[in-house]
């Protein structure tokens, strides 16, 4: 009965999995930050800016989309998910292709950024994790996983897309190119099979009284931000993102300073995007079978290896992509862990305003770190002494996780 019931989930969930897996892979949560590495050359070389002023770019991306999450959520709660999830694609892939506007200021530039953050985090996991979340319970860790993979495709996929379009059309063309992702590709899946299911279509333990089955179970906001869990996922959110996020963006840059050629480069950037895919899934199964905290110990330790190899003097090209797949394993495993600890140690019934404040830390750190690693590079001269205070950030987001305790049941709660 019960392996019926876990295959019943992906039988009558498929659909939305796969638009959402599309929309996570086509949105405004891995594309910015898959390609932004790749034009920091070229506007650097067309208009003069340093690595730390074209960073910022991200940077007020990364942080008004962040601080935009919380009510992208509370309108997913209270209106569904399907119309702000499409909604914020489509607009998303039209004001990404506007970087081909960009004029010789930064001010222009960073005015480009601000319209991307205003209307693009609806397209991120915050709307596409709530559908996911509640099609899957039993197997929402793998599911969770299953959705995710849409950064690891970005990151396998884009970076090589964003050289060839920068080759074939110039960096301006670039951006449109890549634009069509969304708009040709995740958009019109989405509108075909993503919805939230209804009442009967959910998974029972969701509901606040299983034999009725239908009223979501879970915290509201006040309430899980008043528990010590909300904050310790926050601070462990804070310190990995941050640590992660300047890594990422400057990985291309970090192995440019190391004499590896940019075509080169960017098969390590695929590199990285296969290990986050493969950490994904792996890490996704096993929450499905083991406490969660434990599961991510090790993993979320692992980057500490790539920022010694990454800091180092020399770097071959296996060991770069060593350094790349283990920062990659580790992030998949970490925004696995974000949505999932959401649903299981808040429940559901607010799932998209708690979601929302707990993706602020991963948003406003991934947007602030790629300038601090920009402003270290360009006041030293290399990225390790940045690299080095990483190294602590990664195992210390990975320990505070080991005081969340058990996972509630909200079933009792009626």
């Amino acid at each position: 009965m019960e392996s019926g019931a876990k295959r019943s989930e992906f039988r009558l969930g498929w659909r939305v999995l796969l638009a959402s897996m599309l929309g996570v892979m086509c949105g405004a949560s891995p594309i910015p930050f898959n390609t932004i590495g790749f034009f920091i050359g070229p506007l650097n070389e067309e208009f003069g800016w340093t690595f730390r002023d074209i960073s910022i770019g991200i940077t007020i991306f990364g942080v008004l989309a962040s601080f935009l999450a919380p009510l992208f959520g509370a309108l997913s709660d209270r209106h569904g998910v399907r119309p702000v999830a499409l909604a914020s694609l489509a607009a998303f892939g039209l004001s990404f292709a506007c970087f081909y506007f960009t004029p010789p200021s930064l001010t222009g530039f960073y005015a480009i950024w601000v319209l991307v953050g205003l209307v693009g985090i609806g397209s991120t996991p915050v709307t596409w994790s709530r559908a996911v979340n509640l099609w899957f319970f039993r197997n929402r860790g793998l599911s969770l996983g299953i959705m995710l993979m849409g950064t690891s495709l970005a990151a396998m996929v884009v970076p090589p897309l964003t050289v060839f379009g920068i080759e074939r059309f110039g960096w301006r063309g670039a951006f449109p190119f890549i634009a069509l992702l969304p708009l040709l590709v995740a958009l019109p899946v989405a509108f075909r099979f993503f919805r939230e299911p209804t009442a009967e279509e959910r998974p029972p333990e969701l509901a606040a009284d299983a034999r009725e089955g239908r009223q979501l179970a879970g915290l509201r906001l006040r309430e899980a931000v008043r528990g010590y869990r909300f904050w310790v996922i926050f601070a462990s959110i804070l310190l990995v993102a941050f640590a992660y996020g300047g890594a990422h963006i400057h990985l291309p840059q970090m192995l440019d300073a190391k004499g590896i050629p940019r075509e080169q480069a960017a098969l390590v950037m695929s590199g990285l995007g296969f290990s986050i895919l493969f950490g994904r899934l792996f890490t996704g199964f096993l929450l499905d079978h083991f406490w969660a905290p434990a599961v991510t110990l090790p993993i979320l330790c692992l980057p500490a290896i790539s920022c010694v190899l990454l800091a180092g003097d020399t770097l071959s090209l296996p060991l770069a992509f060593v350094a790349a797949f283990f920062l990659g394993f580790a992030a998949g495993a970490e925004t696995d862990l974000v949505a999932f600890l959401a649903g299981r140690y808040f429940g559901m019934a607010h799932y998209g305003k708690i979601y929302g404040m707990l993706y602020m830390p991963f948003g406003i750190a991934s947007a602030v770190s790629p300038a601090v690693y920009g402003a270290v590079r360009d006041g030293t001269g290399s990225y390790a002494p940045m690299l080095q205070v990483a190294l602590f950030l990664f195992v210390a987001g990975a320990v505070l996780l080991l005081t969340l305790g058990r996972y509630p049941d909200f079933t009792r709660r009626a």
